[in-house]
């Protein structure tokens, strides 16, 4: 099954820390994409994967039915390959992809965004607590996470450059910051969530008609 990635990607990005401005010299090279599965092969008993893990080490994508779906649910790891600025591949159904990024986002980003961040706040006290050991790196993509939730209520865009926050957010990650101080910023970022919410101009319900429209497109594009 793994040719439908090799044959039939309409969108591949890099995400993790070398999208987000956050990359060392040993930082790996994460990708992930969306691949379109010729319409004929869902007429079979046996349907194609939602999902696919390679050829790449650190490569994952989803069929393009199920990256819509996550899309309009405002998954933000789904999200994020959409504003991704690293694309390494874009098909014409790519490109139509990307244009359309806007119909996905709705007022539900500030429950998923704050949701993600609770729990990695969550876990990291939790282990705190447990050994007294922090998860610095867990740590930093909370704060990070709460600053991208912030940023789309506010703004309309998913954030995933966070260049300027870099040191700051690299020094919670080497342990450098306390994290009282830590804790004081994810309460911080979380009251500003919660005001983004309340004055954010991103519609009640995403724009479903458009995504239709996009996927039956594809799916008669991807007859023969």
């Amino acid at each position: 099954m793994i040719e439908l990635v090799r044959e039939h990607t309409i969108l591949a990005v890099v995400v993790g820390s070398r999208a987000y401005g956050l990359a060392g010299p040993g930082s790996d090279h994460d990708r992930r994409g969306v691949y379109a599965a010729p319409t004929r092969w869902f007429w079979r008993l046996a349907k194609p994967p939602t999902h696919l893990d390679g050829p790449a080490a650190e490569q994952f994508s989803w069929e393009v039915e199920r990256f819509c779906t996550l899309a309009l649910q405002s998954n933000p790891t789904v999200l994020e390959v959409l504003w991704s600025p690293l694309v390494e591949q874009a098909t014409d159904d790519g490109r139509q992809l990307l244009a359309i990024r806007r119909a996905f986002l709705s007022r539900r980003v500030a429950d998923t965004y704050g949701r993600y961040a609770q729990d990695q706040l969550d876990r990291v006290a939790a282990r705190r607590l447990r050994s007294g050991q922090t998860n610095h790196k867990q740590a930093m993509h909370m704060i990070r996470l709460l600053c991208a939730g912030v940023h789309v209520l506010r703004t309309g865009e998913v954030l995933v450059d966070v260049t300027p926050l870099r040191e700051r957010l690299l020094a919670v990650r080497r342990g450098e910051v306390p994290w009282e101080q830590v804790a004081a910023w994810a309460a911080e970022l979380l009251a500003d969530l919660a005001d983004a919410a309340a004055g954010t101009r991103l519609p009640q319900q995403p724009d479903r008609d458009a995504v239709d429209d996009f996927l039956i497109a594809v799916r008669e594009r991807n007859l023969a």
